[in-house]
């Protein structure tokens, strides 16, 4: 489905997949769960789902002979910090927008984990008093301006790098990269489950497990608290990336499944609940999840199991979409473990 798009490589290779055998046993054995490992996908400070997406964004902009790569996140995005290792890795400058998404009041909220890390890499921050939104910024589209204004040549990517108009093939490849694996370990998935905010990595998986007719059994836990929005995102996003590689077949609503019961407080703030499916999967596993994304999304696999929403016997693949170095940002509310 890939084969016409320029990819750059910036991951190791396919990512492992692990059973979670004292997890899966410890919520009663009715299922099996999987473990896809994006979090250890590459060298480039930590790694995550970013990766795998940028390795066909990166072409483009070498094509435009770009000399900054200009996005934007929360404080603590994983995102951000994303880009600014792969500008780092490839030659260019990093501009980064960094808006306060999440109204978490941890002294040293904007001072370590991902934001840290932008910093070391070299990246140009500035910090914008602005609320959560996962649509087209201003203060984004600002600081393209300026680096146009000081003789820089940006190029944009969006929050996520969902709304780039290659934003979705790299999920697009996660899903050829199961069947490859699945074809290995002699096992089919029943159910992926996996993390959605701004849209892309959510709808690449639609587009690519649509391919073998499972686009209805990827999962997409919202962390966004803005479903609604969150929906036509990632819906739109997969029907532009269904075009892009020609899959023949129209995705349509219905092909989206969100699913909207977890993402409370707020975007970037963990509930108690959130923090028990941490714990949980830390001490039975050794697999840390962070509180913005991976905690709500392992929070909602684990009540999902309790509710009987699988059918017993599935196997059920848990898209880890990285995103650890987030949780220190969140120091003292977990400073007794």
């Amino acid at each position: 489905m890939l084969g016409k798009f320029e990819r750059y490589p910036l991951t190791f290779g396919p990512t492992p997949i692990e059973k979670l055998a004292r997890l899966s046993e410890h919520l009663g054995g009715r299922v099996d769960i999987y473990a896809k490992r994006e979090d250890c996908n590459s060298g480039l400070a930590f790694g995550g789902n970013k990766i795998r997406k940028l390795e066909y964004i990166v072409p483009d902009a070498i094509a435009e002979a770009a000399d900054t790569l200009v996005t934007i996140g929360g404080v603590q995005s994983n995102h951000t910090r994303q880009v600014a290792a792969v500008a780092a890795k490839i030659g260019m400058k990093c501009r980064l927008v960094q808006e306060s998404w999440v109204p978490f009041p941890d002294a040293v909220y904007d001072r370590v984990g991902n934001i840290l890390m932008s910093r070391v890499l070299g990246a140009e921050i500035e910090l914008v008093d602005e609320g959560f939104d996962i649509g087209i910024r201003e203060s984004w589209e600002r600081a393209i301006e300026d680096v146009k204004d000081r003789g820089g040549r940006p190029y944009a990517i969006p929050a996520g790098a969902s709304v780039h108009k290659y934003g979705g093939l790299g999920f697009v490849g996660f899903a050829e990269e199961v069947r490859a694996q699945e074809a290995e370990l002699g096992l089919r998935f029943d159910y992926i489950v996996v993390c959605t905010v701004t849209g892309s990595t959510h709808a690449g998986m639609v587009v690519g497990f649509a391919k073998d007719g499972r686009a209805r059994q990827v999962i997409g836990i919202d962390a966004s608290g803005t479903p609604g929005q969150t929906h036509a995102q990632v819906l739109g996003i997969a029907q532009q990336t269904a075009e892009l590689v020609e899959l023949g077949r129209e995705i349509t609503a219905e092909d989206v499944v969100l699913v909207n019961d977890y993402a409370y407080p707020a975007y970037g703030v963990p509930s108690e609940e959130t923090n028990a499916a941490i714990r949980l999967c830390a001490r039975l596993e050794g697999m840390m999840t962070d509180p913005v994304y991976e905690g709500k999304s392992m929070q909602g696999l684990i009540d999902l199991i309790a509710k009987g929403y699988f059918r017993p016997g599935s196997k059920i693949l848990y898209a880890h979409l990285g995103g650890v170095p987030a949780i220190n940002g969140y120091s003292y509310l977990y400073r007794n473990g």
